[in-house]
C-alpha cells in the first residue's frame, strides 16, 4: 500500500499572497488555500518527500511527520529547495543525516545556498545533509523503489519521479515519449497545471491533460496551481471522468 499526501499544491504565484483580493486568495474554500508544491510518499516502512521549498517546515508540523528517510528533489528553483534548512529538525531528534537526491546539477546550487551545511567544520546546529547523486538508473529510498523521469522547465531540465505506482511530475512543460513510456501502468499520475492560458515553462490544464492521456493512469491529479487557474470548485467541474484539481492536505492510497 502506497500513500500519497499533498503537502502542497500551489506555486509562488498561487499561495495566498499579502494584499491580494482576488477571489482565490478571499475564499472560504480550503481547498483554495495552497502551499508551495510538495508530496510526501510512504509505504508504512519508508517515507520521502519531495522538494522542500519554503513552506517545508510548516508542512512537516501541520502533517506531525516525525521522521523521512529522504527528500527527493525535482529542479533548483527556490520555490522547491528554498526549506532544506529545516531538516536540522529532523538531525537532532532522528539523530542523523538526511539523504537528498538530485542531479549533480541541482547538487551544486545546494551547495552553494546552504554552503554552511557542507563547510569542512561546519558550526553546531547545522543541518547535516547527504547528497546522493541522481543519474538515469533506478534507485532505493528505504523498501520504496524511485525511478527518475527527465522532462524539461522551458530550458531547464527537470526530474520526475515514479515509485511504483505513482508518479509525480511537476514544473514540467515538456516530456519526451520516451519517458512517458517509463509511465506506462501507473495507477496515479500527478501532474502540474499552472492555468489555462500557454505559459512559456509549465503545462497549462489543457496540456497535462494531453500528456495525461497518453500516459493513461486510473486517476490524474492536477498540481502546482497558479492563482490564474481560479477556483478549485470551478475547475473540478470542468475537469473530465477521474481527473481532480489536487488540494493541500489530500491524501490518497494505492494498494
Amino acid at each position: 500500500m502506497i500513500r500519497l499526501t499533498f503537502l502542497g499544491t500551489g506555486t509562488s504565484q498561487g499561495v495566498p499572497m499579502i494584499g491580494c483580493d482576488c477571489a482565490v486568495c478571499r475564499s472560504q474554500d480550503a481547498r483554495d488555500k495552497r502551499l508551495r508544491s510538495s508530496v510526501m510518499v510512504e509505504d508504512g516502512s519508508s517515507r520521502l518527500v519531495i522538494d522542500a521549498g519554503p513552506d517545508f517546515r510548516y508542512q512537516m508540523l501541520r502533517e506531525d511527520v516525525r521522521e523521512i528517510d529522504a527528500i527527493l528533489l525535482t529542479h533548483e528553483h527556490t520555490d522547491h529547495i528554498m526549506g532544506l534548512d529545516d531538516v536540522r529538525a529532523f538531525n537532532y531528534f532522528c539523530q542523523k543525516s538526511i539523504e537528498v537526491w538530485a542531479t549533480e546539477r541541482v547538487q551544486r546550487v545546494v551547495r552553494k545556498n546552504f554552503d554552511y551545511a557542507f563547510a569542512e567544520k561546519p558550526y553546531p546546529g547545522a543541518p547535516r545533509i547527504t547528497l546522493q547523486t541522481i543519474t538515469e538508473d533506478s534507485f532505493r529510498v528505504g523498501t520504496l523503489e524511485v525511478i527518475p523521469i527527465n522532462g524539461r522547465h522551458f530550458t531547464l531540465p527537470v526530474t520526475g519521479y515514479r515509485i511504483g505506482p505513482v508518479a509525480y511530475l511537476t514544473d514540467f512543460n515538456h516530456i519526451d515519449q520516451e519517458e512517458i513510456q517509463k509511465l506506462q501502468g501507473v495507477e496515479v499520475l500527478v501532474i502540474n497545471a499552472l492555468r489555462h492560458t500557454r505559459h512559456i515553462s509549465h503545462f497549462t490544464v489543457a496540456e497535462a491533460l494531453e500528456v495525461a492521456g497518453r500516459v493513461g493512469a486510473k486517476r490524474t491529479y492536477l498540481t502546482h496551481a497558479s492563482h490564474q487557474i481560479g477556483l478549485h470548485a470551478e475547475v473540478q467541474s470542468l475537469l473530465p471522468e477521474g481527473v481532480s484539481l489536487a488540494y493541500d492536505r489530500l491524501t490518497i492510497e494505492i494498494p
